[in-house]
């Protein structure tokens, strides 16, 4: 049974592209979504390898959406462990670094599996989540669950195989998990398959880099609390980075069409469907070759084609999972008086044809627009939809969340530097040159106050002027490659060596850079006088002149001893970076520098950034870094010996969100305030 869809006088192509406007502005045009990717990418790329757990982004975020509610999805393993599919692939690893964990599947339901562990290992957390079974070791996914969630990810809780939680309204899920380098024998018919999409060369490196496995058992199989499942997060974003920009349109529309009406549906049904069963569906269309043409004018088309596969599977009970088909993913949800209700919920949608998209209120306008103005001229023209300004701001806010780089030594600086070489002789996009600029500025950054960390103040002034000499250099070059606040780490390290003055003279410089009326910071910008500033210049260039940044101080990293409790107190609560609004950070320092030169000019200060602390409006204090900023307000004014004044502005960070996490430190100096009273 075919259905109808909407009778228009401009014809369904018309609508479509209309929609495929209403999701470029939704969901990113094709360069914000290569953007958010290649920047995301290369992050991974320079700071994977150094560590002894992996971090890898998951989810729809790492696909290149940012739809609002979204969870932020990540997945961790442990570098010196790999699951084998096979004890003959042992030979491959040196199994006096690397822990070796077999995949038996012969006792799981499809897309499930136990571990067993060959030997002992030395980390505490795999070998207390270890059960005897059948006269071997192997690793529970339950008894993992507990205690990641327990240790590894604080104030958060079990949902499925990951530790929930929420971060200012960030919800977010956690998975530690275990990675296998090999692709498992049960998917070797995804790659028979793959005639048409994915690529070829796609579908090799994807089969090249293997799979991962999650903790949770199938509820029905027999070992539930010992089974783990197959994770397939890489192979799926890499499937996703293959669609074409209306592929990738059409999975986003039919995401905003599961949270907006089939998940408002009913109660009993609101739960059964989830983003990753659409993924599915996307895939399977795809790949099926269903539609032949994916094009704007063809958004509506691919959609319906999605649509219509997914209402055949709610009627037959079976999602076929795209990587091991025998894994049917309805088996547990979607079955009984559910199924059937679920159904004819689809059903009655299904009827109404592709009117049923006029419930999505994010894009029931361009539909609408369209149907009162048949006539209406509609531009699918990327380079019209997004602005130059736009497509900045996107860039530099996606390079300033991706600037999380974590080094605790020198030894490490060196590997990422080692990295960082590598990559600049490779082929790069511009996004991720821009990105690898921001890297390279950070790890000069927290290089340079390892390096004086090292070498401890001797009082001998050749070996200080040695031992100063590189860290200042490499600063200075640090200034080049990066942003415009990038200059307040080399007024920082002035005030740590007591040379104030010359500090003062950088912060005088930042200062006028930072005043200037086309700066972009947190994606807020005069668009007219940024166009006019810098319309037309090189990233590189637009970087160094008019975008600002938050200060983050790594907490294993001690910067200045003023703020040493607040990131002891983070590192107590297993936080690692502490977060300054700019422009707090830019005053602070200018105080700390004044009060060795001038009094008088250190009060003035003080009261510009009291000024700030208390009246701005999210603007220069971004709302969530409230709680360091009014932190810093107290130590200054504590320092004056305004005791009074500082007490409440401790009181009042105790009040705010506890981004940076330094309720402990805060707490201490109230109570060292309050005894001199």
């Amino acid at each position: 049974m075919e259905t109808f869809p909407l009778r228009i006088a401009g014809g369904m192509q018309h609508v479509s592209e209309s929609v495929f406007l209403g999701m470029c502005e939704i969901v990113g045009t094709s360069q914000q979504v290569a953007i958010r990717r290649e920047t995301m990418d290369i992050n991974e790329v320079v700071v994977r390898p150094h560590y002894r757990v992996i971090e890898m982004m998951s989810g729809s975020r790492k696909e290149g959406f940012r739809l609002k509610g979204s969870d932020v999805d990540t997945m961790f393993w442990l570098k010196s462990h790999r699951v084998i599919m096979a004890k003959s692939q042992s030979e491959y690893y040196n199994t006096a670094n690397i822990t070796l964990i077999l995949s038996d599947s012969s006792k799981s339901p499809p897309g499930f599996t136990l571990l067993q562990l060959l030997k002992p290992t030395k980390y505490k957390c795999v070998q207390s989540a270890c059960v005897r079974m059948y006269d071997r070791v192997y690793v529970s996914s339950y008894i993992w669950r507990r205690l990641i969630c327990s240790a590894a990810v604080p104030n958060s809780s079990v949902h499925g195989p990951c530790a929930s939680g929420d971060i200012a309204g960030q919800e977010y899920d956690t998975a530690m998990c275990f990675v296998c380098d090999f692709w498992p024998p049960s998917a070797s018919s995804w790659v028979d398959r793959c005639h048409s999409w994915p690529d070829p060369d796609i579908v090799d490196d994807i089969v090249r880099n293997g799979c991962h496995f999650v903790a949770i058992g199938h509820p029905l199989g027999p070992h539930e609390n010992e089974e783990w499942r197959f994770s397939f997060s890489r192979a799926e974003y890499k499937c996703v980075y293959a669609m074409n920009h209306c592929q990738f349109l059409t999975y986003g529309l039919l995401k905003l069409f599961l949270k907006e009406v089939l998940n408002q549906q009913s109660e009993e049904t609101n739960k059964l469907l989830c983003s990753y069963h659409i993924k599915t569906t996307v895939f399977w269309a795809i790949q099926q070759n269903t539609l032949f043409h994916w094009c704007p004018q063809n958004i509506l088309a691919g959609f319906w084609v999605c649509f219509k596969l997914l209402l055949k599977w709610v009627y037959e009970g079976i999602c076929p999972n795209f990587f091991i088909p025998q894994n049917n993913l309805f088996l547990t949800k979607v079955h009984g008086s559910a199924q059937s209700r679920l159904f004819l919920q689809l059903h009655e949608l299904y009827k109404k044809g592709l009117a049923c998209l006029l419930q999505i209120s994010s894009i029931r306008s361009y539909i609408t627009d369209v149907l009162y103005n048949p006539r209406l001229s509609i531009c699918i023209d990327e380079s019209i939809i997004k602005s130059e300004v736009d497509i900045d701001a996107e860039l530099f806010s996606e390079v300033c969340q991706n600037d999380n780089t974590f080094v605790q030594d020198f030894h490490s600086c060196v590997k990422s530097f080692n990295k960082l070489k590598q990559l600049i002789g490779s082929h790069l996009t511009n996004n991720q040159v821009i990105m690898l600029q921001i890297l390279t500025a950070s790890f000069l950054q927290k290089t340079s106050f390892i390096l004086h960390n090292m070498y401890p103040n001797t009082g001998v002034n050749k070996q200080m002027y040695i031992a100063d000499k590189m860290p200042c250099h490499m600063l200075k070059l640090a200034a080049k490659f990066g942003c415009v606040s990038g200059m307040l780490y080399l007024a920082m390290y002035y005030y740590k060596i007591f040379r104030y003055r010359e500090a003062l003279s950088v912060i005088e410089m930042t200062k006028v850079k930072l005043a200037q009326p086309y700066l972009m910071y947190n994606e807020c910008v005069d668009r007219e006088r940024y166009t006019e500033a810098v319309g037309g210049k090189s990233r590189s260039t637009k970087m160094r002149q008019a975008v600002a940044q938050d200060i983050k101080l790594e907490n294993g990293i001690y910067y200045i001893n003023e703020l040493i409790p607040e990131q002891q107190s983070a590192i107590t609560n297993r936080w690692s970076i502490l977060s300054i609004p700019v422009f707090v950070m830019l005053h602070f320092l200018e105080f700390l520098c004044y009060r060795h030169i001038d009094t008088t000019l250190s009060q003035a200060t003080l009261d510009e950034l009291q000024v700030l602390v208390h009246h701005d409006r999210g603007l220069y204090v971004p709302n969530l870094l409230r709680d360091i900023s009014w932190e810093i307000l107290g130590i200054c004014q504590q320092i004056t010996g305004n005791l009074q004044a500082a007490l409440y502005s401790y009181q009042q960070s105790l009040t705010q969100y506890p981004c940076n996490k330094i309720q402990t430190a805060t707490q201490c100096r109230i109570q060292d305030v309050a005894s001199y009273y």
